[in-house]
């Protein structure tokens, strides 16, 4: 996969026989790629959080199943195919949130369903084909959401998490819109919130919008209700993990919060994704799959012991189609998705 020459950042650069994933747990301060040649350090590297974000995690996937395949694939090993479902299997139990991680998945096990000549080469292939059509999907995400923002006269902008080239094969959804807009409009405010407890906002998106030399302005998640009310932002532009069919979707947490604030100060919401984000066998977001992670990643060092204290840290929260003005995919926007739902996305 090429260098991305819009942004310059790659999390994830396959090298033709290993999958190089950037650790983004060390960014800002060090940047440092971690080198996998099979499967199992791929679904520890999704795990772990060193990639992240929903396209990203499922671009990786789709790489580790190839790595499974060109590990163990062999015309006289008669297991070789239980070998790559136990791998698929445990990339499946990663992260249970994303849905691109299982579309990408069902991708790479559609590839094996066919009996390929060469496994190993149609592999690849398919795998590769999901990171290029990552990229294109959101170039054009990009500037059908900056086609909106530009008929609003959109002045001040606030994104949550990190939804950029880091998030995914490139250029990013919710941050390509914002990247598609600062490019036609030079002048517009661009505010990240810090995300806690990651800090992917502080640690991630900044870093990445510095990376372009594009002006952005750093607040703390519990400024997000003042800064609505001063009036400087008219847009929340944020990305997906998972959406329902009726336009519900999950995200990290804290977006949810800044819906709620939104429709209170009347801040249009925006929700940039790809269709391989959209689950269509989910009709509502109460079926959404919340992901617990550990307790230590909020309490300090000095609680790890203590009975009488406990930190609940649920990594996304849902937020209702109501609260949403408009989801951007690459096949189209749908506005106002309470009222007619996903379903014309599709043609089928």
């Amino acid at each position: 996969m090429t260098e991305d020459k819009q942004t310059g950042v790659q999390a994830l650069q396959w090298t033709g026989h290993s999958l190089k994933v950037l650790d983004q747990r060390q960014l800002p301060d060090n940047i440092n790629y971690d080198e996998y040649n099979d499967a199992r350090g791929v679904a520890d590297a999704i795990a772990s959080m060193r990639v992240r974000g929903a396209p990203a995690i499922g671009i990786a996937a789709a790489y580790g199943v190839a790595l499974s395949i060109k590990q163990h694939y062999s015309p006289d090993n008669v297991l070789w195919r239980q070998e790559i479902d136990r791998d698929i299997d445990a990339l499946a139990h990663s992260r249970p949130t994303a849905v691109n991680l299982f579309w990408a998945l069902g991708r790479m096990k559609a590839v094996l369903a066919d009996e390929p000549e060469n496994p190993i080469e149609a592999a690849l292939a398919c795998a590769g084909q999901i990171h290029a059509d990552d990229i294109a999907a959101n170039r054009t995400m990009g500037e059908l959401g900056a086609d909106i923002l530009t008929d609003f006269n959109v002045k001040g902008i606030l994104t949550h998490c990190n939804t950029g080239a880091l998030a995914t094969g490139g250029y990013g959804t919710a941050l390509g819109v914002i990247r598609s807009m600062v490019a036609r409009k030079p002048g517009i405010q661009v505010y990240a919130g810090e995300t806690r407890p990651w800090l992917q906002g502080q640690r991630l998106t900044v870093w990445e919008l510095a990376q372009d030399n594009i002006p952005v302005t750093l607040i703390a998640d519990s400024a997000a209700a003042w800064l609505m009310k001063s009036g400087a932002i008219d847009w929340i532009i944020v990305g997906a993990d998972r959406v329902a069919m009726n336009g519900d979707t999950a995200n990290k947490i804290g977006t949810y919060g800044l819906a709620v604030l939104a429709k209170r100060h009347g801040v249009k919401v925006m929700v940039v994704t790809p269709t391989s984000t959209i689950d269509r066998n989910l009709m509502n977001g109460e079926l959404i799959e919340i992901e617990q992670r550990q307790q230590s990643e909020l309490l300090p060092n000095c609680y790890n012991d203590n009975p009488c204290v406990s930190a609940w840290n649920p990594v996304f929260d849902v937020t209702p189609a109501e609260l949403i003005s408009v989801i951007v995919t690459e096949k189209g926007c749908v506005m106002n998705p309470s009222a007619t739902g996903l379903r014309e996305l599709f043609n089928d």
